[in-house]
């Protein structure tokens, strides 16, 4: 557990200026938007058509577009633009020739998607018109273009990636000074923490030579150096996969202070690992610029109409039949309950947290150097003692100043590493709130027929072949999915959205059990059960007459009073029917109900 890496857990930090801590090893992901620059080289061959009947321009324009809506719906704040290299025409901020910038560097929308998919609809027959091809272009000046693009963003950029896309492996094969400058460029852009990704693009019965030029352009490594290519088709094909799901970065959400004793306290800093996502709130456009609208609530006094400040607003509460006046500050101390911050009140053993106990969505705690130095070591020694001792620690939890107390379990999780050491989860303790007494209630469940050994055996069999691993990130919710669909088609002017497949709906649970199910409910039910199929409806007695027959209950003369007396039940018939029977029988109607019940008794010797 020594190393307490957020940045391979994908964590970024609110303030994002936190600096590297080597004795501890943390590693803080500055926060930021991710920025990325597809540049493309759009000289002749690039047009040639392949076997799939498409040329790599179109894939470039596709991969394009595939990325552009993908981050409208996981990170609309991202950055994305788009950079030809081999035009006959020009247009850059640094007037280099034959580059020319199609998109600059820019959060992705529904215009800039539409005139991506120009290239691959309308077909290429007018790039030539519009953009030309010209071969004596200099890729030391396209990544200065690049360069320039991300340095001139007004935007704080946490990633800048260079996505370069081309089918020539040896560009400038006969000018060794533009291939020494491209060379020059390209280290001065991973100086800077610019990354350079190359996507080539090969021909059927051409093999693209990596270690001829862009060796030294992607890993900036010596000549004699052999390095292996990478495999760009497994890169393409992420580029060109739709995944319409929300990026939440992980920032934190606060920082409090963590007391153990008197006098002796660390600093955590608390994150949300896991929350439900929901559809996006809607914006209010103003109808005639379609610009969003802002609001601004003012409060005004009811009897002379005068604009109030927040300091002229009191509240009161109804007492005895007067009105109890508060100041601002008055409300604000009745809601404090202490500072805010988590406070140990003991320990328990981890098998006294019971499932049932989860009554809300964890968070999680991580040791915070910016607030209180020492705090990781002191934090680390709590988090190997807890999982040494299997205990969670029980605290009160004051999240903000004006939140009343919570109590809460301290579950401890230890570093989790895969095969490569990469961070799979994070050490630390998961923030378990505890439920109140009065929000645990013992409930009373009515008798039930009870199951027997042969039966529960039989549904054991055919659920073991139903049970799979589940995984939350397999499963896509359908109704957002639909959301997005239908959002993204009318944004682009589609007819209609792209078909959602509900992966949530029932398996052919059938074809993959069969006849232990059958065998199941043959035992358990009657012979005839249909599940799911409703009663069929009663039908009435008719009498003699053909109309309906009266109710037992109501008529003396369907009603076996002796049986009806042995059993206990005379007291369910009406008062009607118990004086009509004693009339019949001579016996006195005299009384209340359970007059006539007891003569009836009598009557029989009951």
């Amino acid at each position: 557990m020594s190393n307490w890496n957020f940045g391979d857990f994908g964590f970024a930090d609110g303030a994002g200026d936190e600096d590297e801590d080597a004795e501890v090893g943390f590693s803080w992901k500055a926060a930021g938007r991710d920025s990325i620059i597809f540049l493309v080289d759009v000289t002749r061959p690039m047009f040639i058509k392949q076997e799939t009947g498409e040329s790599h321009f179109e894939l470039c324009m596709k991969c394009a577009q595939s990325v552009l809506k993908n981050k409208i719906i996981s990170s609309d704040r991202d950055l994305v633009g788009v950079i030809f290299f081999g035009t006959d025409k020009e247009k850059n901020s640094g007037n280099f020739k034959h580059i020319y910038t199609l998109q600059e560097l820019d959060q992705p929308c529904a215009a800039r998607i539409l005139e991506l998919e120009s290239f691959t609809e309308d077909g290429t027959a007018d790039f030539e018109q519009k953009y030309g091809h010209n071969s004596s272009f200099s890729l030391s000046d396209a990544l200065w273009a690049c360069s320039n693009m991300f340095s001139q963003s007004p935007h704080n950029l946490a990633s800048k990636r260079v996505l370069l896309f081309t089918c020539n492996d040896n560009p400038h094969s006969n000018d060794p000074a533009l291939q020494r400058q491209a060379r020059t460029k390209a280290k001065d852009l991973h100086e800077v923490n610019i990354d350079i990704e190359l996507l080539h693009l090969t021909t059927p019965g051409k093999e693209f030579n990596f270690s001829e030029f862009y060796q030294d352009i992607v890993f900036n490594t010596d000549e004699d150096e052999a390095s292996v290519l990478p495999d760009a088709s497994e890169k393409l094909e992420e580029l060109m996969t739709r995944v319409r799901a929300k990026d939440n970065k992980k920032r934190t959400m606060g920082r409090i202070g963590f007391e153990l004793g008197e006098g002796l306290q660390l600093g955590v800093a608390i994150y949300n690992l896991i929350g439900e996502q929901k559809k996006p709130y809607p914006t209010k456009l103003y109808k005639r610029t379609n610009e969003p609208l802002k609001r601004n609530r003012k409060t005004f006094c009811e009897d002379t109409g005068e604009l109030l400040m927040q300091t002229d607003i009191k509240k009161y509460q109804v007492y005895g039949g007067r009105k109890i006046v508060f100041e601002q500050e008055e409300v604000a101390d009745i809601k404090k309950f202490g500072d805010s911050g988590l406070k140990l009140m003991g320990f328990k053993p981890r098998t006294a947290l019971k499932p049932y106990l989860h009554v809300r969505p964890a968070q999680f705690i991580f040791p915070d150097e910016t607030s209180i130095q020492g705090s990781t070591t002191l934090f680390n020694a709590l988090l190997k003692k807890c999982l040494a001792r299997d205990v969670v620690a029980i605290c009160r939890f004051i999240p903000r100043r004006n939140s009343p107390p919570r109590f809460v379990a301290l579950l401890a999780q230890d570093e989790e590493l895969d095969d490569q050491s990469i961070q799979i989860s994070p050490p630390g303790f998961h923030v378990i709130f505890l439920p109140f007494a009065d929000d645990i209630r013992k409930l009373q469940y009515p008798e039930a027929p009870r199951a027997t050994p042969d039966q529960i055996d039989k549904a054991k069999t055919f659920i073991k072949k139903l049970n799979f691993p589940f995984s939350s990130e397999n499963f896509e919710n359908p109704v957002l999915q639909t959301h997005y669909r239908t959002l993204e088609a009318l944004a682009l002017d589609k007819d209609l959205p792209d078909a959602v497949v509900d992966h949530t709906e029932p398996p052919q649970i059938d074809k993959r059990v069969g006849g232990p199910i059958q065998e199941f409910m043959d035992m358990v039910f009657p012979q005839g059960y249909v599940p799911g199929a409703k009663p069929p409806p009663k039908r009435k007695a008719e009498s003699k007459a053909g109309g309906a027959a009266k109710k037992p209950a109501k008529d003396g003369g369907n009603v076996d009073m002796e049986d009806m007396a042995r059993q206990g039940k005379l007291a369910k018939l009406t008062v009607p029917v118990l004086k009509e029977f004693c009339q019949s029988k001579g016996l006195s109607t005299g009384g209340k109900k359970n007059d006539l019940v007891e003569e009836i008794k009598s009557f029989f010797g009951v």
